[in-house]
């Protein structure tokens, strides 16, 4: 279990070790190296995810390790309140980034011909803190033309419990 402690709450998050090994090694890793303390979510979309995971409240980029391997095959699908890596048009480009998916998303699964993006957790407490987040007005700012919340939201801490 991983809290994150965000400037608008805690946010409890089950890690799935069995189903997506690499990916949950992945995020643990970056979990007890401290990386994801004070960087913010730099994306919300209503009714679809928010991400978070590369930037500081600055928007700077931070350096991560290599990108993993795809796991979107794993069997989990990108329901309400699960977690997935974020990643670019290459499947195996992950690296510190995640979202959450505020509704079902299935466009985002694997589907066979073509890679999905890999849930590796889920929200198990705080998705009411998830909600106030997707609730916070967006536009542009740093590097972003739109989608970044106008008023900060910052992961304060994260820890393993």
């Amino acid at each position: 279990m991983v809290i994150f402690t965000t400037n608008l709450g805690d946010i409890h998050i089950e890690v799935d070790e069995t189903n997506a090994p690499v990916s949950a090694e992945n995020f643990l890793t970056y979990v007890r190296d401290g990386f994801y303390d004070g960087v913010i979510f730099h994306r919300v979309i209503p009714g679809f995810v928010v991400q978070g995971g590369g930037f500081d409240t600055d928007f700077n980029q931070q350096k991560t390790r290599a990108p993993i391997k795809n796991e979107s095959a794993n069997g989990l699908e990108n329901k309400r309140g699960t977690l997935s890596m974020a990643r670019t048009q290459d499947p195996h480009s992950a690296t510190s980034q995640f979202f959450i998916n505020l509704r079902d998303n299935e466009q985002l699964d694997d589907m066979g011909y073509r890679p999905g993006y890999a849930v590796f957790a889920r929200v198990v407490e705080g998705m009411d803190i998830v909600d106030a987040i997707a609730e916070v007005s967006t536009g542009a700012a740093g590097p972003f033309g739109q989608d970044v919340p106008q008023e900060t939201v910052q992961i304060e801490s994260a820890r393993i419990v």
